[in-house]
């Protein structure tokens, strides 16, 4: 019987080693009882192989400027499995950011996806927050055409134009559906909005502030 304890426990042991939850592909994704009233599975659903076309596995219109005429500036244009159903399970994603003159493209985190950024136009001055573990220690860097720089996934990254002219970047994500999480508009744009209780407390500011915030527009750029 102890033989038996020692080589269960060991292959308990190795066969957990190789077995994991696979990453989220969605915010939330609740189990069922009844797949009846399933709306999806962790990603999406897969379509018959013998029935794809060319059209699957496309996205046309990245050339095309966003409309940055908004209060930030900037408009991203994503390129996710939302608009290209081939990259289901595929991991990787993209997005065209285009700024205005200061435009903002602000704090802000994707929760399932490190990103890359190639500035092909103008000057942007980026940077991203490391954790509380690392003192929130702000890491930023101004970058020129042809630059690359990375945020690494979840850190509250932001990117600013400061040229006088408009920028463009591109960006690559290592997640089919990266998601964003805008922090201002999360934290002050919630629905139904979060108790402002926490929130004085949380940033040490009265209630006239919490109130003056939350009742902004807080715009998406996405």
């Amino acid at each position: 019987m102890k033989l038996f304890v020692i080589l269960f426990a060991c292959a308990l042991a190795i066969s957990s080693s190789f077995a994991y939850d696979p990453s989220p592909l969605q915010d939330i994704c609740v189990a069922i009882a009844e797949p009846k009233n399933a709306v999806f599975v962790n990603g999406k659903f897969c379509k018959n192989p013998n029935l794809t076309v060319a059209d699957d596995f496309l996205y046309q219109g990245l050339n095309m400027p966003g409309d940055t005429n908004n209060k930030l500036g900037s408009k991203v244009t994503p390129v996710t499995v939302d608009q290209i159903p081939g990259l289901n399970t595929l991991g990787i994603s993209a997005a065209r950011i285009d700024f205005a003159p200061y435009g903002l493209n602000p704090p802000h985190t994707h929760p399932r996806g490190t990103e890359f950024l190639i500035v092909v136009e103008g000057e942007l001055y980026v940077g991203f927050v490391l954790s509380n573990q690392l003192g929130n220690r702000l890491i930023t860097k101004v970058l020129k055409p042809g630059d690359v720089f990375v945020f690494p996934i979840g850190m509250i990254h932001f990117q600013l134009n400061v040229g006088k002219s408009n920028a463009v970047a591109f960006a690559g994500l290592s997640s089919q559906n990266p998601g964003v999480i805008t922090i201002a508009n999360a934290v002050f744009g919630a629905k139904p909005p979060i108790n402002p209780d926490v929130l004085t407390k949380a940033f040490q500011v009265d209630k006239k502030a919490i109130d003056y915030l939350q009742s902004q527009f807080w715009y998406d750029n996405n």
